[in-house]
């Protein structure tokens, strides 16, 4: 695997492989990277001839208070995962690479009413910093496929409708939540976790599975099904931000006629605002 720190560089690498009619897969994370990126990776080796990874730690998608400085970085330790994973290329600029002209001055890429629900509405300007980085990374790759997970449900959504409102020519694949042995979906911030709250933080896992059960048992009054959930939650130590069940198609709120349902849910253990979600087809 080789890792380039350069946009010239890494376009004079790829320009062989798609010359060659090579395909490429790319996988955008910010690093600190686990089980559930190494899967995005081994899926992105299925679906095409070269893997090209980056990690970068996007300064546009952190607000005023979170945790851009203290977000963990570990390049080393992420070669070697990637390497094992079977990526390569690596991908990891500086902030001056991508944003040159600094930040206040980028072109922003924006999906609107998507990007202003549930973590929109939590973390104002959050999903313009994530679509402007994403945008830009399809710009610099030009994959042909692009991985993404779906524990992050909204962005999925978001990403897929800004590729295809910008025609992008990228074609965006999902891998399933991968979890640890208490069902916890991973995350780069269960490390803030300590070990009393690790134990505590499968509960929101929990409470969704629950809320599931009833729906499918023929429960449609979601409004009171959403605040038995944020109550249940809030009994085993979370801190609210929000519990939705939502259509699949635009995650509008559900009515009783829909269908395609997904639950999403987002609520503070301790310092780490964990994110889960569930799709229902009834």
């Amino acid at each position: 695997m080789q890792t380039l720190a350069t946009i010239a560089s890494l376009r004079a690498e790829l320009r062989s492989h798609r010359q060659a009619g090579r395909t490429i897969a790319f996988v955008p994370t910010m690093g600190n990277l686990h089980a559930g990126h190494v899967q995005l990776i081994e899926k992105a080796a299925e679906s095409a001839d070269i893997v090209v990874a980056s990690i970068f730690i996007n300064p546009l998608q952190f607000g005023k208070n979170e945790d851009l400085n203290s977000y963990p970085r570990t390049l080393q330790e992420d070669q070697r995962k990637l390497i094992d994973a079977g990526c390569h290329y690596l991908f990891a600029p500086t902030e001056s690479e991508v944003y040159p002209n600094g930040r206040d001055s980028q072109t922003r890429v924006e999906v609107p009413v998507l990007s202003d629900l549930y973590c929109g509405e939590a973390r104002p300007g959050h999903f313009s910093g994530v679509t402007t980085v994403v945008c830009k990374l399809f710009n610099i790759v030009q994959p042909d496929i692009a991985i993404f997970g779906e524990k992050d449900y909204q962005q999925l959504r978001i990403v897929r409708k800004m590729v295809s409102d910008l025609c992008i020519a990228t074609t965006v694949l999902s891998v399933p939540i991968v979890r640890d042995a208490s069902g916890l979906a991973l995350s780069s911030r269960n490390g803030y976790l300590s070990p009393a709250e690790l134990e505590q933080a499968p509960a929101l896992r929990q409470v969704i599975t629950h809320t599931a059960s009833e729906i499918l048992s023929g429960r449609r009054d979601y409004t009171q099904l959403e605040q038995e959930a944020i109550l249940a939650l809030e009994a085993k130590g979370f801190k609210r931000d929000y519990f939705r069940i939502v259509r699949q198609s635009d995650l509008a709120p559900a009515t009783q006629q829909d269908k395609e349902l997904v639950i999403l849910a987002a609520a503070w253990m301790g310092p780490a605002r964990l994110i889960d979600n569930q799709e229902l087809d009834l």
